[in-house]
Parts: structure tokens; sequence; C-alpha cells
């Protein structure tokens, strides 16, 4: 028995007609009747009761129709899973880092895509600051990254995912702030919270920037890695700071103020940096899926 018997039995039992059955197979009746006789043959029984002027399925035919059923759907089911494992297989692990500066809410929701995609994938994050992920990336122990620009290596392709624009942190008042001025005039005696500077030299550079281009050298009372840690100082009113304006979603639930900085036009470039050499499905899904706006 072979499964084309299966699919020529299931044609007739469908259509309940040989000649109809038979065209639905794009084969001629004779070849399909022989089949299902040899089928009847090697079960031993009789599958259709069939005359001239009509096809029925005999009580061994109902019971084996709904064996048959069974058989495709279980097939079906089989094919479906060796795809995505020979998928997953392609890249079993997802090694994906990210800065703390980050909107990571979005982050996860590709995440989810990609484990419905992919349901066997092992997926993988470290927030690491950019100068860490270009090491691990030219060294494989990262696949891809979520990083900001300048990422200067010869070894990677970089996607610019968004320009992001800056505000200013300050724990919550009711003070309205109207123009550069008086923002400038608000925070330029207030201890800063930045980023390390050996942490993040090139980030470093663009919030120092913004200061003086609003008149004022910062005074960096305090340095640290994540801007997790930003926010939960300036919250407890140690300070203020400068972040990505994409981060306000993200913080809009802590006792804060942001101040769009809408007339100066500084940016940070967002990318995603990944090695062409270890390109695989999975990553190459992450790639096309990840573009946050």
């Amino acid at each position: 028995m072979e499964i084309r018997h299966l699919q020529y039995f299931k044609a007739v039992a469908e259509h309940l007609h040989f000649r109809n059955a038979a065209a639905s197979l794009f084969i001629s009746q004779p070849p399909l009747s022989r089949q299902i006789k040899e089928l009847e043959d090697e079960l031993g029984v009789q599958l259709f009761v069939r005359n001239n002027k009509r096809v029925a399925l005999t009580e061994a035919g109902k019971y084996f129709l709904t064996s048959v059923d069974a058989i495709f759907a279980q097939l079906e089911e089989s094919k479906n899973i060796a795809r995505q494992i020979h998928r997953a297989a392609d890249s079993g692990e997802l090694k994906i880092g990210y800065i703390s500066s980050v909107y990571q809410p979005y982050l996860a929701e590709v995440l989810k895509s990609l484990r419905a995609e992919f349901p066997y994938i092992k997926t993988n994050l470290y927030e690491r600051p950019t100068i860490k992920q270009i090491e691990a990336l030219e060294q494989g122990q990262l696949d891809v990254g979520i990083l900001r620009a300048p990422v200067q290596s010869e070894q990677l392709t970089v996607h610019t995912l968004f320009f992001d624009p800056f505000m200013v942190v300050v724990p919550a008042t009711i003070k309205k702030i109207y123009d550069r001025q008086e923002l400038a005039d608000f925070i330029k005696d207030k201890p800063f919270i930045f980023f390390n500077k050996e942490y993040a030299p090139q980030y470093h550079s663009k919030l120092i920037e913004i200061c003086y281009r609003m008149g004022f050298k910062p005074d960096i009372t305090h340095e640290v890695n994540n801007v997790h840690s930003i926010v939960q100082l300036v919250e407890a009113g140690l300070g203020v700071s400068i972040l990505p304006l994409s981060l306000k979603q993200q913080y809009a639930n802590l006792q804060l103020t942001f101040v769009d900085l809408k007339d100066i036009p500084v940016t940070t470039e967002v990318v995603l940096a990944y090695k062409k050499s270890n390109i695989s499905v999975a990553l190459s899904w992450f790639i096309q899926n990840y573009s946050p706006k």
C-alpha cells in the first residue's frame, strides 16, 4: 500500500464519482479504478458499492475513510513540525545584544512574533554598550546587535533603524517651561546624571553637545551604565538628565517630567548590526521584522 492508494481512495470517497475524482487527480478514470481495485484486494474488503448510477461507501469503506483522514492529518502535522525543526536547526540559538537606551517593549513584541514563527528557537538577550557589542559581534559571541552609531567595523553590516532626538528629563514638576532659554536656566545649575564616558563615549559626547548648544557646561555629578539607573536617580531628585525621546513612553509611569528638545537638531542613530557570514533563517527574519518607528 502506498500513499497514492490512500489519496485515490480519499478522492473517490469525497466525490462518490470515479470520473470526477479522476479529474480532480489529473488522471484518467481507468488507472484510478485499477488503483482502487488494488487497494481493495490488499485490504481484502470492498470499499465502494458501485454501479452505472451511483457510487457509495460500504461500512468498511466509511471506517477506512476516517482512518485515512487521521493518517493525512497526522502526516500534515508531522510535515509542519519537521519544517519548524529544520528552520530552528538552522539557528537553534539567537544571541541578541541591545543597549539599555532603546524602547524595550517593542523588542519584546518582536520576540513574541519570532517565537510564533520559530517555536523551537532559543533566544538569549544581552544588555551591552555599543563598544562591547561591536567586539562581541565580530567575535561571533552575538548574532545581532541593537546599538547606536557609529559602528566602526569592516566586518559588520549595519542597517539604520531610526534617528532618535533627545529630551530633558527632570523630577516631576508643575513648572511650565516655554522656550530653550527658560529650560537652560532651569537645568544649568542642577546636578546632571549621564552615562559613563568610557561606557558610551559617542553617546556621552552627544549629551555634552546639547548642553553646549543651550549655553552651559553640565555639572556631571553621577555617571551610570544603564538608562534604568538614570531615570531612577532623576525620579529620586538627585539630578536631571538628557535621554533619547523614544524612551518617553517606556518610563511614562514614573514621577518624571519630559521636555522635548524640538529646536535642537541633535539626534542619535539607532542601528542593527550583524555579520553576513553568520546569517541564518531566524536571524534574517529578525532583521526584516525589527524596525521600530
